[in-house]
């Protein structure tokens, strides 16, 4: 499918962002995984999300998908049921790191795989704590990849000193702690904090855990009980229309019902530093999560620098920065974001290319990018690698570019916001 992109003069209204992909995640795993039943609502009707219900229900967890509403039958810490077959994640890595710490706890044996991505994504950053827990599991194929082999069991408590900062490494780690059998703690140090809806979630359903600074700590055999979650929209999301709305001239954008975790708000921090004129309104807490309206207007955009303890703040955002980057005054520096290269493409790579293809100043690095700021781009071709935040990344570039700008399999965003064109053509 090639989707065609046409320059706007101006953006105006207000748009409501879908639920937060990770919050989603995460609602549906620990409320299989709690006694009675969990109410989801504002919960993202994506690809990735449906892959991990899926998983859940082969695991024999009830789960009701009534769309305005999800209801999640739960059995308990040690509910689940051996899978008839092997679980499939289609195109999520959350669903495949983070179930993999809830089968490593598991009587029973499992196996699971995934799309070509999936089965090219490094499986190795868990399979080596969880191995150390006791369990075993296995790269199928021996390439440190899914398809992974998992025989369950007999786990127990360990410190792990992550090398990287990795909400789903360490969201792993917890999720298999709940199952240590010695009786200790479970905890994960990270060398700079990642994103945290994992401990606020497992605090909300009534674990044992503590957070300082890096560190987050679980006690075994937790009783978690059922919850009412309603899921706040998803930054990474919101992102793109945040951007469209600095970008294209004479634009004022009311983007609603936004996520502001401070662990996933980088984002924000890098648009208020590169001059945004942006606004919080209407902030408030929901299911323990900080949410606020956003309200962005046209912008002139300056260069910044980003690197540091940021970075896992906004790893997935970094390509619509990229994007703004290559319209601002001036230089911007992108450092210490490798992680990119392992994504659903190499981002590093792919927004090169393609931001290049357009006329931007843009240079690879071994970490990040080096972008001088042009006065326009020029729509053009764009591959999107079968990768959601690409997509939608050039969407936002063709509406402020010359011409015509056209992505090639740009409906991969349904595997994130499966409405995203029909909003943002609703702001033209």
């Amino acid at each position: 499918m090639i989707l065609q992109i046409t320059k706007a003069n101006s953006l105006r209204g207000e748009v409501k962002i879908p639920g937060d992909k990770s919050v989603s995640h995460r609602g549906i795993m620990l409320g299989a995984l709690a006694e009675g039943t969990t109410r989801i609502t504002n919960f993202l009707q994506g690809a990735d999300c449906l892959s991990t219900i899926d998983c859940f229900r082969k695991m024999g967890i009830n789960i009701e998908n009534k769309k305005e509403e999800i209801l999640v039958h739960g059995k308990g810490l040690h509910g689940l049921q051996k899978p008839d077959s092997m679980l499939d994640v289609g195109n999520s890595g959350t669903t495949t790191r983070l179930i993999s710490g809830i089968l490593a706890g598991q009587n029973f044996t499992s196996e699971l795989t995934g799309d070509a991505s999936i089965q090219s994504r490094p499986m190795g950053r868990i399979i080596t704590p969880l191995s150390q827990m006791g369990a075993s599991i296995t790269s199928i194929n021996g390439n440190n990849c899914a398809p992974l082999h998992i025989e369950g069991g007999n786990l127990h408590s360990i410190h792990y000193d992550s090398p990287v900062a990795s909400a789903q490494v360490k969201s792993c780690v917890l999720f298999a702690g709940m199952y240590a059998s010695d009786g200790g703690r479970t905890s994960v140090t990270e060398p700079s904090l990642s994103r945290n809806h994992s401990e606020l979630m497992l605090a909300h359903f009534g674990a044992d855990l503590t957070s300082e600074g890096t560190t987050a700590s679980i006690a075994p055999e937790p009783v978690l009980e059922a919850r009412e979650i309603e899921v706040p929209g998803d930054i990474s999301s919101a992102a793109y229309f945040i951007a469209a709305g600095l970008l294209v001239p004479n634009s004022e954008v009311l983007v609603k019902n936004v996520g502001t975790n401070p662990t996933r708000d980088g984002f924000l921090r890098v648009c208020l530093a590169m001059g945004a004129d942006m606004t919080l309104l209407n902030e408030r807490n929901d299911s323990g999560e900080p949410v606020a309206d956003i309200l962005v207007r046209s912008s002139h955009l300056k260069g910044t620098v980003i690197k540091g303890d940021i970075i896992p703040t906004l790893i997935d955002e970094i390509p619509i920065i990229a994007v703004m980057a290559a319209l601002a005054e001036g230089q911007t520096i992108i450092r210490d974001a490798a992680e990119l290269k392992v994504k659903e493409s190499d981002r590093i790579a792919v927004m090169v290319e393609n931001l290049a293809a357009m006329g931007a100043d843009i240079t690879g690095t071994g970490d990040g990018m080096i972008i001088n700021g042009v006065s326009h781009l020029q729509g053009t071709r764009i591959q999107s690698h079968l990768d959601h935040r690409i997509a939608m990344s050039f969407a936002v570039a063709g509406l402020a570019a010359e011409g015509i700008t056209s992505i090639e399999n740009g409906d991969c965003v349904k595997i994130s916001y499966p409405a995203f064109y029909d909003d943002l053509n609703n702001l033209k």
